[in-house]
Parts: structure tokens; sequence; C-alpha cells
């Protein structure tokens, strides 16, 4: 998991900051390094990259995707009651042909304004349903999409229990920041205050983790 995605609070979705980057990528050799790195290690498959918690671009380790999958994401059996109905229709065209760039997802799912694409496609990747597999450049920009569970079908067969995410999730966080204040974890992850609490003190009972003060949690090794 990636530290400064979590302390963003807004995130451009992939198309938009794709297009905010252009012009500056023209200009500053170093940003369009950056990017370049970006895709490639997108392409790479070794980690998991979507637009995920509260809309924020994010990198996260291959262990951390039962985290979040068990969090957020929602079973197939489940999909027709939470995925709104463009979503569903995009999910199905992609588990038919695997792989699609976003124009020919458009075009296969009919949709005449793009951003009843842009909305159905972040709303799957929020649920951990579909990822960019690869980014192109010629001959024209675009992403390139797969179903997640294509990309990293070991990762997303793992189950595990909410109560038991949130504690990895709360680990992983404490890991990277060595202290979490008052209803910070909640804050960052949209998680119940009795929730993100409890994690914790799950944690201190391991001796992964001492308590400061109310909601103040520092990592013991630190």
């Amino acid at each position: 998991m990636c530290e400064r995605c979590c302390r963003r609070s807004t995130s451009p979705s992939a198309a938009d900051a794709t297009l905010i980057c252009r012009e500056t990528c023209k200009k500053d050799f170093e940003a369009s390094r950056a990017w370049v790195l970006k895709d490639e290690v997108i392409a790479r498959g070794k980690v998991y990259y979507g637009k995920l918690v509260k809309g924020n671009s994010m990198f996260l380790a291959k262990r951390m995707i039962p985290v979040f999958n068990a969090i957020w994401g929602c079973s197939r059996k489940g999909e027709a009651g939470i995925l709104s109905i463009d979503a569903q229709r995009v999910l199905a065209v992609l588990r038919k042909e695997w792989e699609m760039t976003t124009g020919d997802l458009r075009e296969e799912c009919g949709f005449k304004d793009k951003k009843d694409l842009t909305r159905a496609m972040d709303e799957l990747q929020r649920r951990m349903k579909i990822v960019p597999r690869e980014v192109v450049y010629v001959p024209k920009f675009t992403y390139i999409w797969t179903p997640a569970e294509a990309r990293f079908s070991e990762e997303m067969e793992i189950r595990m229990s909410r109560e038991d995410a949130v504690r990895e999730l709360a680990r992983c966080y404490l890991q990277m920041c060595g202290l979490t204040l008052l209803g910070e974890l909640s804050g960052k992850f949209g998680l119940s205050r009795r929730e993100s609490g409890k994690a914790n003190h799950e944690l201190v009972d391991e001796g992964f983790a001492k308590r400061l003060t109310t909601g103040v949690y520092k990592l013991k090794e630190v």
C-alpha cells in the first residue's frame, strides 16, 4: 500500500489524471519518466493498481489484495445487488473478451456518453472487479483493462473475514506510518471508529502496537 495514496484526500481517475499530465509531460522530462515508470509497473503485474478507497489511485502489494477485497469488494453472487446496471454491463463484456481498451469497451457496451463509462469503471475499480493490465501509446494513448480475477487470480480467491481484514489493514498502516492518531485510520479508509478501535486494540493485545492514549497507537518497535 502506498503511503502517499493514503495521505491524499482526492485523486483523479486514471483517465482524468492521464489527460492532465499529457501537456505537463511534454515539457517536464522527470514528470514524463515518472508516468512511464508507473505504466511499466502496471504492465509487470507484480503489484495491484487501481482507483480504490474514496476514489484514490493506489498501488497495493499482493498480500494486501485479499484484505482490500474483503472490506470493499463483493462476491460474484452479490454483484447483481451491489453493482449498478452500467457496471454490470461493463463487467460482463470484459469477462467475455478478457481484455479490452477503454474505447473498445465503450463501443461494445453501447455507451453514448463517455462519462457513463467512466463512472461504471470507477465503480468496478472500487469494488476490485477490474484493473488496468497495460498502457499503450501507439497509435493513441489508452489503457487495456482486464478482470481483477484474471490478473490476480490467486490473491482474489483468498477469503478472509472483514474483522480479520480490518486488523491487517490497521497493521499495515501502522507499519507504514509508525503512529496513528485518534480517528486517523477511520478517516483515511471510511471505517467506523468502533471497527478501527477494535482492530488497534487487537494489535496491542498481540504485542505489535502500544497504546499511548485514547485513539493513539504506536508501533511497538519504534
